[in-house]
């Protein structure tokens, strides 16, 4: 029996995460750089699993099996992958060998992820600091990612990835006061506008406030 990823595991590997961090740079800033991984992570794992899928049911056929991985709804290369980072975790250039990643998912993704990753540098001097200290946050926050496995089949029912974009938004808007309400609908709230609108069946309700929701059909 596979076992499943939890939505308790998920949330705890995403705290830590976030110690990693905290202290050296801005909450606001941040969580950018993890909800960016926890992407990239998501998107390796469910390529890993597709390829061994593929792999066995066209018995190793190559050029089968990257026809196939071709009308996947994403597509990676090996250099793209989490795995490939992870492996790449204690070189002095992991900064922009994220970056460069990032910018081959785009690219080979254009019609979905068009400059989703734009405004996210890994080796920001400005923001991460010095080559050392820079190096030593992304190697931890690549440990951590390491530790959970987002597979499709693993997951279960649950949308667990977009429960933990909406515990790392929640989370970061209660850091930034006031202001969290700016980019944050707390769940409570939006359930109950839900019941106070009582939406039929083909409705559409829509929350300006909620501007995470442009990553959300990336974890359907």
């Amino acid at each position: 029996m596979i076992e499943q990823t939890s939505q308790e595991k998920v949330n705890s590997v995403l705290w830590q995460a976030a110690d990693t961090f905290r202290g050296k740079i801005d909450s606001s800033t941040y969580k950018d750089y993890i909800l960016t991984m926890l992407f990239m992570k998501y998107l390796s794992d469910s390529y890993k699993e597709k390829l061994e899928d593929y792999s066995k049911r066209y018995n190793g056929d190559e050029q089968r099996i990257q026809r196939a991985l071709s009308r996947e709804r994403f597509v990676l290369d090996e250099a793209s992958t989490f795995d490939y980072l992870y492996s790449k975790r204690n070189d002095p250039e992991i900064g922009e060998i994220i970056n460069k990643a990032l910018e081959r998912i785009e690219n080979e993704n254009t019609g979905k992820l068009r400059g989703v990753f734009r405004n996210i540098d890994f080796n920001s001097e400005a923001i991460l600091g010095k080559a050392k200290e820079r190096n030593a946050m992304l190697r931890s926050l690549l440990e951590d990612f390491n530790q959970l496995s987002l597979r499709p089949s693993q997951l279960g029912n649950e949308d667990i990835v977009g429960n933990a974009y909406q515990y790392m938004i929640g989370l970061f808007a209660s850091d930034a006061g006031k202001k969290g309400g700016e980019f944050y609908t707390p769940a409570e709230v939006s359930e109950l506008l839900a019941r106070l609108v009582k939406p039929q069946e083909n409705d559409r309700i829509y929350d300006p406030t909620w501007r995470i929701a442009m990553h959300k059909p990336f974890m359907a």
